[in-house]
């Protein structure tokens, strides 16, 4: 938790210890919520900006530049952070610092560690197959199934309710996915079947996927730990995790044919340039062309002369 901070900007005092909030992550959670931030990375920086008060046992407000330094070669050399991690690190402490501490002068001093990339691995067909029958119960079945058939994100897939299937359009309507979009997905046949099954069975409220109680989406980490389960049942050795069925999905589709545009908009793609990284890992597009070595008409040589 942020440490409270001394300003004259006036605060309930009495909400924010109800809440055991602090008076500057309140206001930090308000500057976030007037940009209309992603709840998701709403809490990510919340969580960042509070490993760093804790790591010092003092106040955001009371540390500067050096301290930041400090603390980002303190990630980087002792704890190893990944650099996607360093990274939110850093963009949480910038926005702390420009926007709500309004320091710019000390964001200059707050450097975004170079990006890198990574090919996921993709799960073969088969090995989809064998990850949705390791599924710990019908539920999780269901959610794989969904993931893979759709190639929407697990957040996206554990806030969909009935009325966003659109069995007439063979449809399913995405609700303010990522970037606060609203698209649309395919509903294949075989999806739908599934669903209708599901829900004779199990007759969910307002979420397709409830968690534990009815009243809430089950939760992503829950869906992590299935998946994980599964996988080790399975006997799959490669990587899994929730988005390893938006990969399949999408290298699949590739693979398929279809057009990348296409892929695209159902993946819900602000930019074609990231959906075209798939094309270096659909077999048909790169293992299968052919060498410009097998062109050349050479004779074979016999090693032993």
């Amino acid at each position: 938790m942020l440490l409270a901070m001394s300003n004259t900007t006036p605060v309930d005092y009495s909400i924010l210890a109800a809440r055991r909030i602090s008076p500057l992550r309140q206001r930090m959670i308000d500057d976030m919520t007037v940009r209309n931030f992603a709840p998701n990375t709403m809490l990510a920086y919340q969580k960042q900006v509070s490993y760093f008060a804790q790591h010092f046992g003092r106040s955001p407000e009371r540390l500067g530049a050096e301290e930041i330094r400090s603390y980002q070669i303190y990630l980087a050399k002792e704890r190893r952070v990944s650099i996607s991690s360093r990274t939110v690190a850093a963009s949480a402490l910038r926005f702390l610092y420009a926007v709500t501490l309004k320091q710019d002068r000390v964001i200059e001093m707050i450097p975004t560690p170079k990006a890198e990339y990574r090919l996921p691995v993709i799960l073969s067909p088969g090995e989809v197959l064998r990850l949705l029958e390791a599924a710990p119960s019908f539920s999780y079945y269901m959610i794989f199934s969904t993931l893979y058939g759709t190639g929407v994100r697990v957040s996206e897939a554990l806030h969909l309710r009935a009325f966003n299937l659109d069995s007439q359009r063979m449809m399913i309507r995405i609700e303010q996915g990522k970037g606060h979009k609203d698209r649309y997905v395919q509903l294949s046949a075989k999806l739908l079947e599934l669903l209708r099954a599901y829900w004779r069975k199990v007759r969910p409220r307002e979420w397709l996927f409830p968690g534990q109680d009815p009243n809430q989406p089950l939760s992503r980490e829950a869906v992590g730990k299935a998946i994980t389960h599964a996988s080790q049942r399975a006997g799959l050795t490669k990587d899994t995790s929730p988005h390893s069925f938006r990969h399949a999905y999408a290298v699949h589709l590739l693979e398929a044919g279809t057009d990348l545009r296409k892929i695209q908009l159902l993946l819900g793609h602000r930019s074609l340039s990231t959906t075209a990284r798939y094309l270096c890992l659909a077999t048909n597009t790169v293992c299968a062309t052919t060498s410009p070595l097998d062109l050349l008409p050479y004779p074979v040589i016999d090693p032993q002369q």
